[in-house]
């Protein structure tokens, strides 16, 4: 069982408090949400957590080793998995590329990607357009090659901001199945 949390996380810029101490603790196999409305903090959290930006004070723990300090690619290969709210695949390479280019920054033998990738484009029924562009997919098959590449690392934990913006009710059921 596999421990996230953060203790009293804060980030401020100048006088303004954008997060202002949050403590959380998840377990491997829970699901919890980040509610609050726009501008409450909510990705400015999760950017904490995966490494994007540093918080101004608190620590952000993995099975109670201090990850605070790691940069975003250090927490991927540490188990920490990331799925922004925008638009994150790379128009201009195939689904099969988008997921192999993470795959690279990770911890899997050449072969174990092979095979996770074969994987999760059968899972997430991407497998038939492998070879299809990223600029070339509808608003479904871009964010279930985002999820995918987002999963390809086997992340202890994934996070996931806003996983069904803009994605029609269709896809996001899909996607659920999945």
């Amino acid at each position: 069982m596999h421990k996230l949390e953060t203790v009293k996380l804060s980030k401020r810029i100048g006088n303004k408090d954008i997060v202002n101490s949050v403590s959380l603790e998840v377990s491997s196999g829970e699901i919890i949400g980040l509610l609050g409305p726009n501008g409450a903090g909510k990705t400015t959290t999760f950017y904490m957590i995966c490494g994007i930006i540093e918080p101004s004070s608190g620590t952000t723990l993995l099975d109670g080793k201090d990850i605070t300090r790691l940069t975003l690619s250090q927490r991927a290969r540490v188990g920490i998995g990331y799925l922004p709210q925008e638009s994150s695949i790379f128009a201009d390479l195939s689904i099969e590329d988008n997921l192999y280019i993470a795959a690279e920054a990770g911890v899997l033998s050449k072969k174990e990607q092979i095979a996770r990738v074969e994987e999760l484009l059968n899972a997430f029924n991407i497998e038939p357009i492998r070879k299809r562009l990223g600029v070339k997919l509808s608003g479904g098959e871009r964010r279930r090659t985002e999820i995918a590449r987002a999963l390809v690392n086997r992340p202890k934990f994934l996070l996931l901001d806003e996983p069904f913006a803009g994605v029609d009710p269709i896809a996001v059921s899909e996607i659920q199945g999945v």
